[in-house]
């Protein structure tokens, strides 16, 4: 059983992960990352087939109670959620609540989410404060800060670094008619690591599919479409997107026409901080994704990849339900809570980062052992509907 003091203590030592409206922390250790694979043929066949699913939407904050308890599994309702999204902000500015441990004074500028590599060979993404620019610009400096050593290495936190080679040159970013970003590199673009083909690749695509209006991503080196990547072959016969996946364990069973599903587990960087990685799994097709998300986040990381669990060895999976307002209801039962004590806010916030990256960015709340109100460790009521934050992983320098 995991001491409930120190998964609380721990929780409530570091704020900082999301220097947003409310913010939590993490547990960490760190390891050698187990080695990324790519998945079978087959398997990589279908996770390059279009998704829609982003992230980086809404805030960790309570949105208006209209009809947020509803968990009857009924239709999606987008526009509900849209403007579920919009309440939470309001809420939380006349609520006063505190921005972040940080105290940056430029926390709510606009920022640069990235996915750049940490020390343990994981990608995560990272906010950064890049120079003011246009939308075309901001593209470009997105991916400029994904160079090696390049002109943004200042702006990256400790422990992390850009997985493009150093001395790539990004040409030009430019986004068509049908949300397809398309991305043209020079340079030394082609004298990565052949290992590091698929991670540069995911880079990339999680890098630009998680700004506004970006499906899919086309890469272009020096004048010409890329069909196939120059080093180990990987087929860029149609544009890349997030079902392409992130962080695939090589230790993930190989099923023949798997689902994926995308979970967010904790980590921490090298002066403690704590900070959220996605991690694509492979589950047996024909479950619904958000039960079969929720229930890998529970099994939790493989014991290589530098990554601790955000549950208890006793969490169960009560339920998953979709309410008419498109909010989802995830239902957790474990002993350890029983008392209606606090519950770890990295625990929470990595169900909400969970569900929304499989859900496309529902709204989501949590019942714990049945209670509907949830109090985490950053004083947050989780039984009140909450959305992913806009920034993820805002982490000092």
């Amino acid at each position: 059983m995991i001491n409930k003091k120190k998964i609380a203590g721990l929780s409530a030592a570091c704020l900082l992960a999301f220097p947003l409206v409310l913010s939590g922390c993490g547990l960490f250790g760190s390891e050698k990352s187990a080695a990324i694979d790519p998945p079978p043929s087959d398997v990589e066949a279908q996770m390059l087939q279009t998704s829609e699913n982003t992230l980086d939407s809404g805030v960790f904050a309570p949105v208006a109670d209209d009809g947020a308890d509803s968990g009857a599994a009924g239709s999606d309702s987008s526009a509900g959620t849209a403007d579920s999204a919009g309440a939470a902000a309001n809420n939380a500015v006349n609520n006063g609540a505190a921005a972040s441990a940080k105290g940056d004074s430029d926390s709510h500028a606009p920022r640069t989410t990235v996915f750049l590599q940490n020390d343990n060979g994981l990608l995560a993404p990272v906010a950064l404060n890049l120079p003011a620019a246009d939308k075309g610009g901001a593209l470009k400096q997105s991916l400029e800060a994904l160079v090696d050593k390049g002109a943004y290495a200042a702006n990256l936190p400790d422990g992390f670094h850009g997985v493009l080679p150093q001395g790539t040159e990004v040409k030009s970013v430019t986004v068509d008619s049908k949300h397809l970003a398309v991305a043209e590199f020079g340079g030394n673009f082609g004298t990565y690591a052949p290992e590091d083909e698929r991670k540069l690749l995911e880079a990339l695509t999680w890098t630009l599919t998680g700004q506004d209006g970006i499906k899919g991503v086309q890469l272009w080196v020096d004048g010409k479409k890329l069909n196939e990547m120059p080093l180990k072959g990987t087929p860029l016969d149609r544009p890349l997107t997030r079902s392409l996946g992130i962080n695939l364990s090589s230790h993930g069973p190989a099923l023949m026409n798997s689902s994926a599903v995308t979970v967010y587990f904790s980590a921490s960087s090298p002066s403690g901080v704590q900070y959220y990685v996605p991690v694509t799994r492979f589950v047996t097709p024909g479950q619904d994704p958000l039960h079969a998300a929720v229930n890998e986040l529970i099994k939790g990381p493989d014991s290589a990849a530098g990554l601790e669990t955000v549950m208890t060895p006793d969490t169960l999976l009560d339920s998953v339900e979709k309410g008419q307002n498109g909010v989802v209801t995830v239902s957790l039962n474990d002993d350890m809570f029983d008392d209606g004590s606090q519950v770890p806010a990295e625990l929470l916030e990595s169900v909400v980062l969970t569900v929304a990256q499989n859900s496309e960015d529902s709204m989501v709340q949590v019942r714990m052992n049945g209670k509907q109100t949830v109090t985490g460790t950053d004083n947050v009521d989780y039984g009140k509907p909450v959305s992913a934050p806009q920034y993820v992983n805002e982490l000092p320098l």
